[in-house]
């Protein structure tokens, strides 16, 4: 079970191969923003741009969990070294589940399919579950929401608003969200 921060937790989406430098570095003082504001860390646990928000992250005292498939494993090595919980459960759809029913914010960066699939999963839990913010930042998933929202595989219709979705293009911007992020009481993002 993964641990409430002061503030919350916040789901960490990103793949294990950074799209750039400056998309690493971001994650990286992503990962120290949120632990600074008090929120626990949950993501895959493993390299790449996970490994960049966990690093910023411990380094301001935070909590890093990490949640995987039970079995995957020693597929998918060692969860890197700033992982001080993990959760391991046995189906995709579960660990899904499990990301979006303790989330108070998912933040999503670049990364592969894995990643692309965890985006997809918590658009689609954030419209039409339970309201999440979904912060999208770094120049490859704001690419890539943009491409989404042309094709039309992204739309707003009036049963169907897309006001949980933040489109973060900077660290300051980064930082001016989170100031405004507020959780209440019982865990949910207001």
């Amino acid at each position: 079970m993964t641990t409430r921060g002061e503030s919350g937790i916040a789901v960490f989406l990103g793949g294990v191969v950074p799209p750039s430098d400056p998309e690493e570095r971001m994650a990286e003082q992503i990962g120290g923003l949120l632990a600074a504001a008090g929120f626990s860390l949950l993501h895959g646990g493993y390299n790449g741009m996970m490994e960049a928000a966990a690093r910023g992250a411990a380094a301001k005292g935070g909590t890093v969990a990490a949640l995987t498939l039970a079995g995957k494993r020693t597929e998918w090595g060692e969860f890197n070294k700033y992982v001080t919980e993990a959760t391991h459960l046995k189906t995709l759809g579960a660990r899904l589940d499990h990301y979006f029913e303790h989330a108070d914010v998912v933040v999503a960066m670049g990364g592969g399919v894995g990643t692309l699939h965890e985006l997809a999963a918590a658009l689609y839990y954030a419209g039409n579950i339970r309201r999440l913010p979904v912060w999208i930042t770094g120049s490859a998933a704001l690419n890539l929401l943009s491409f989404l929202r042309q094709e039309k595989w992204l739309f707003e219709s009036p049963t169907r608003p897309l006001d949980f979705i933040t489109e973060i293009p900077t660290t300051p911007d980064f930082t001016e969200a989170l100031s405004g992020l507020s959780i209440s009481g019982d865990g949910d993002a207001a």
